[in-house]
């Protein structure tokens, strides 16, 4: 799988707002990880 960078441009909006969901799903997944490691580990 190879993406082609040649062409310099900002990214488009659509990409845009799927990096935005891509990354509020994982930040999502990593912070209720947390949260559910600390709150069995902890009190």
């Amino acid at each position: 799988m190879s993406f082609d960078n040649g062409d310099d441009k900002r990214p488009t909006s659509a990409r845009i707002a799927i990096w935005l969901v891509v990354g509020g799903i994982g930040a999502y997944l990593l912070i209720s990880g947390i949260l559910g490691i600390l709150a069995r580990g902890g009190a």
